[in-house]
Parts: C-alpha cells; structure tokens; sequence
C-alpha cells in the first residue's frame, strides 16, 4: 500500500510540474490560435496541391476501437481508451487510428475484446463516402499474445478497397495530399508471424510507422521521454517513415489508480504544451503525429490543423 500511495504522489507533483512549466511558458506555437468550424472535413480546406503528406501533423488515437472493450462499468475501465466510436473520432478530426486484433478478427486491448474489425472498416468506408478529400492512415495490428488472423492482410484489402487504398511506396511522403487522391487510406498492416507487407502492394509494412512507446503513469516523465526519441529521429522531410509522439500515461501494477482516464488525464491536457516546447526546443519540424486518449473535445485536433495550414504557408 505504501509504494502505490508513493507513486500517486509522484504522479500528482510531476502533473503540478507540467502545469507550472505551462503557466511559465505558455502554449503558442506556429497556428495555435487556429480553430476550425468543420473539423469532419478539415483536410478538404487545406491547400491539397501544395502541402505534403510528410508535413501533415496528422491527429491521432491510441487504442482507437476501445469505446465498447470488455463490460460496461465492470472490466472496461481498466482498459477504455476512447469513448468515441470509430466514426465519431473521424467525424471529430482524428486521421491516425491504432486498431488491435486477436487471432478471430476481434478488436482488442490485452486480454480484452471488442467488436469484430469489420466495425471499423465500415466506419472507415461510411466517412469516406461521406466526404471526398479526407485522408486516413490506418494501422492494424496483431495484439501482444495472439496468432495472427488468417490472410488478414487479404481481407483487410478486399474490406477497404483497392480503390481506397494508396500503394506501398516510401515515396509517398514527397508526395502532395492531390496527387495520393483519390485514394484516401494509407493502411498498414503490421502482423506478428506472418510475411509483412511489401513495396508495390496496398499495404504498408510496420517500417513506414514508428514510435517509441514508454509505459509509465508519470506524466512529467512521459513528457520528457517522448521530447527526448523525438529528437532523436530525423526531421520529416529528412526520414522515410511516420513518427508518432503517444500524449499518454498507462496504469501500472504498483499505481494506486488502476482505471485508464484518471491516469492518461495526467497528461491528456498537455498537448498544445508539448508542440509548444517542441518547436521552441528546434523540434517542431520533426512533429508528425500527434495521439492521445479521450479525443472527446476540439483541442488537440485544432491545434493539429493549426500547425498544418502554418506548414503549407512556410
């Protein structure tokens, strides 16, 4: 009992730090005042012809299919990531989507289901019909602990469409929002035994999408530990792959709090922080995407967008 009332504790002066660093600081970066009145198709009023996909600071979920995982009010706390569905997150802004099955199809966090991944991908192609200039990088994944899902990679074409689907090609990145459209998913497939994706086909391997995920519920520390890797790998325009900066905090065994909002809410808030002292660290070009938790509000969408459109006008 010590040791986890120790660690709240470290949790609540490491969340008072970052409020202080923020009164200090402040949040202004490069389009921070931007708000957008149309966030379902935000990417229709950028200038498609010459803002590129490597300079895109794509809004993004983790654990995006977790909005009905295990039982209401009995296991789902522990591993609820999103209270939004799938479509709900799309409609709100959100254009990156961390999607994990298990062996049969079925959404999962952990030992946790969901819904079959045939939920997802109908979401994915009701929003697409609903729109027309809206991108969308997918990556589905095998959970930790499962076989992966027969021919799953067959399936997830034949669901999304090879009309839909951009092709595996590193030189997307160079590539302008008009000239990867019509096609609007960018989808990777990242599966645990089975041969991965390879160039020329309509799916990515895990090579094109990289992140480096510290599990820890201190949000001072997770702050710190995603400022660090993003220095670390090479401006987007200097790399051939998406990187992913993940705005959140993860119970732990030893943590007082075990449910998944109070602790990810130690640093859900601290988005527009974070880009802030990026760019003023000389890292704001290295920024790509951006994911949290709880994408229930505007805010970090907004602030995405906001540095998008400021991309597009340097």
């Amino acid at each position: 009992m010590g040791a986890r009332i120790s660690s709240e504790k470290a949790a609540i002066a490491e969340a008072k730090e970052l409020t202080e660093l923020e009164k200090k600081e402040g949040t202004e970066f490069p389009g921070s005042d931007y708000r957008s009145d149309n966030h379902k198709e935000w990417m229709s009023t950028l200038e498609l012809g010459r803002i590129k996909v490597r300079d895109v600071l794509w809004p993004g979920t983790h654990d995006s299919a977790t909005d009905k995982i295990g039982i209401y009010g009995v296991s789902r706390p522990f591993a609820q990531c999103q209270s939004l569905s799938i479509y709900k997150q799309l409609c709100q802004g959100v254009r990156v989507f961390d999607i994990r099955v298990e062996s049969t199809g079925r959404v999962c966090h952990g030992i946790l289901k969901s819904y079959k991944a045939d939920t997802v991908i109908a979401s994915l192609k009701k929003f697409l019909s609903e729109t027309k200039s809206e991108v969308v990088i997918l990556e589905v994944r095998t959970e930790f602990g499962y076989d992966d899902p027969p021919e799953y990679d067959k399936w997830l074409v034949d669901q999304i469409g090879a009309d839909n689907l951009v092709t595996h090609d590193a030189n997307v990145f160079d590539k302008t929002l008009e000239e990867i459209l019509p096609k609007r998913v960018i989808c990777i497939w990242k599966p645990r035994k089975t041969a991965a994706p390879s160039p020329g086909s309509l799916l990515f391997s895990s090579a094109f999408l990289k992140d480096n995920w510290t599990d820890t519920d201190l949000p001072l520390a997770k702050f710190n530990a995603n400022m660090k890797h993003l220095g670390e790998h090479p401006a987007n325009k200097d790399r051939k792959y998406f990187y992913r900066v993940e705005n959140t905090c993860t119970p732990q065994v030893t943590s007082a709090i075990l449910c998944v909002y109070p602790v990810t809410n130690r640093i859900r808030p601290r988005a527009r922080l974070f880009i802030s002292q990026a760019y003023k660290k000389g890292l704001g070009d290295h920024l790509q995407i951006l994911s949290q938790d709880f994408v229930d509000d505007d805010d970090l969408i907004d602030a995405c967008i906001g540095v998008t459109k400021s991309r597009q006008s340097s």
